[in-house]
């Protein structure tokens, strides 16, 4: 696989990544640099490491995630995105009580971003491309694009206020049901 695709390949993994920091950071819930950094950090990590596992799998766990991965994926994106709409609709309320940067939402959001990595790996596998340098370059473009998502997310939340936190829950749940659709043929 050329450094051109794997680039390409990169950029179309990480646009759900891009989609949950923007969603994320609109509703002020990861405002300091620490926050941003975690999020943007573990995104990456996740892309590149499910990507390896994938690879790693090979045909071996295709049939089972296969039978499940969009309803995961559809589930935890879908528990931030209302949190985030009822938190918009409340003025006066958080959508998370803690920082989504840290713990089980870090991890939910990081698995929920990452499940597509884990069959291009599976792709990479049945066609017998290394793995390396397109795992990196998956984290790498992950994170930039997280940080970037967040960046942008945390000025229009300034802006705008509770309604990006009401349209980032809204684009969460979308790319849930989007995931979920792609895989139903919807």
């Amino acid at each position: 696989m050329g450094f051109t695709a794997s680039i390409l390949i990169a950029l179309g993994l990480a646009m759900d990544a891009f989609a949950v920091s923007l969603g994320v950071a609109t509703g002020g819930q990861a405002s300091d640099r620490r926050s941003k950094f975690r999020l943007s950090f573990h995104f990456g990590v996740f892309q590149m490491m499910m990507t390896v596992l994938g690879w790693l799998a090979g045909n071996t766990i295709h049939n089972f995630i296969a039978d499940f991965d969009h309803w995961v994926a559809m589930a935890l994106l879908g528990y931030v995105g209302v949190n985030m709409i009822r938190s918009g609709l409340k003025m006066d309320q958080a959508c998370y009580r803690s920082n989504p940067s840290k713990g089980g939402i870090l991890v939910m959001l990081s698995i929920a971003t990452s499940l597509d990595a884990l069959a291009v790996g599976l792709s990479m596998a049945i066609l017998a491309v290394p793995v390396v340098v397109p795992a990196i370059l998956i984290g790498v473009v992950t994170s930039a694009l997280s940080a970037f998502g967040l960046l942008a997310g945390d000025r229009l939340g300034k802006k705008f206020g509770k309604q990006m936190e009401i349209l980032g829950g809204v684009i969460l749940l979308g790319i849930g049901v989007r995931i979920l659709a792609s895989h139903l043929n919807v």
